[in-house]
């Protein structure tokens, strides 16, 4: 039941579905409320306006991937654990497995391994059922990192979590049966700050190895924009909202996690 809410209950908070239900309420009480509809529009409008915004949405991305950003090269360890929620299954039509927009996760991994930082890969990752079809994610990614010439004996499988909190436990177990405790952590950079809560909170010595940067940049990169830029940047856009959920969706998991006890 934990599980259906986490995905269900952040759905009217996250911009888009916040919106909806204040566009919702206005539908009710655009008749004989009309202030009460007022109030709703403008509050869609403003949430839409502000996650939509590229500004807005870069700062809350970057306030999450700039936590852990690696400063040196990074050591070796014991085993490189890989999360999942990168990959697509292999279901037709699709000819192979297929990786989504965090499938820089198993990729990186395998160019860790191929460095070698380690003997041995932790691919932890299941699927939910009512979700979609296919195998375990720890399986997908599996497929490609012998793809890119990592050995099937150097790969061990976590198919069962279904969260972060999961991933963890059970690769704690995994590290426990192999004697095994220090890790090179892969995942998104915006997923690392709760995930290496969660890793270091179990007592594995977890070292953050993160990928899939969306918005960080250099503060020399920076110039000043023209006002075409400004322009567009200033208007709402689809994959600002996206990034500024996706952000949004960490510091949720962060507070509801640490309710928990899990950090």
């Amino acid at each position: 039941m934990f599980l259906f809410l986490s995905k269900l209950l952040p759905l009217f908070v996250y911009p888009l579905g916040f919106a909806c239900l204040c566009l919702l309420v206005a539908l009710i009480t655009v008749w004989k409320r009309p202030r009460i509809a007022a109030v709703s529009i403008t509050l869609a409008l403003l949430v839409l306006g502000l996650a939509g915004n590229a500004w807005v949405s870069a700062s809350l991305v970057r306030s999450l991937e700039v936590q852990h950003v690696p400063t040196a090269e990074l050591p070796n360890a014991d085993a490189i654990v890989v999360l999942g929620g990168s990959v697509r299954p292999q279901v037709p039509p699709r000819p192979w497995v297929e990786v989504s927009e965090e499938g820089d996760r198993p990729l990186y991994g395998a160019l860790l391994y191929r460095e070698g930082k380690a003997p041995r890969v932790i691919l932890s990752g299941g699927r939910i059922s009512w979700m979609s079809d296919g195998s375990p994610e720890s399986e997908d990614m599996a497929t490609i990192l012998k793809a890119m010439g990592v050995p099937a004996e150097a790969i061990l499988q976590d198919p069962d979590s279904l969260n972060t909190y999961e991933n963890a436990v059970n690769v704690k177990q995994i590290l426990e049966e192999n004697g095994m405790n220090r890790i090179l952590l892969v995942t998104s950079a915006l997923h690392m700050p709760r995930s290496l809560m969660i890793f270091r909170k179990l007592g594995i010595e977890a070292i953050a190895a993160p990928t899939d940067f969306w918005e960080l940049r250099q503060v020399e990169e920076e110039s000043l924009p023209t006002i075409r830029a400004l322009l567009i940047k200033a208007i709402p856009d689809a994959s600002n909202l996206e990034s500024f959920t996706r952000a949004l969706k960490e510091y949720i998991g962060i507070v509801v996690y640490r309710l928990r006890g899990w950090l």
